[in-house]
């Protein structure tokens, strides 16, 4: 019973942070909208959505069931 309650912790603990470090990442990635600091075109905001739309999938996908670990890079 200890066991579980010390993996819930760490579960809790790791999750909270890891998810602040990507809401954080995300609106970083949003202060890249100001278009009189940077250039880019419609093409690179639909790359950038759908990273993050597939990154989110397969997050539902891992906790869902089990899945293969693939570390995917973005590119534009």
């Amino acid at each position: 019973m200890l066991k579980d309650i010390d993996k819930r912790e760490k579960f809790v603990r790791l999750a909270e942070g890891r998810t602040q470090s990507a809401l954080d990442a995300i609106r970083k990635l949003g202060n890249l909208s100001n278009r009189r600091a940077y250039e880019y075109s419609d093409s690179d905001v639909k790359k950038i959505v759908k990273a993050l739309r597939d990154a989110t999938s397969d997050i539902e996908r891992k906790f869902g069931s089990t899945a293969t670990d693939g570390v995917d890079k973005f590119k534009l």
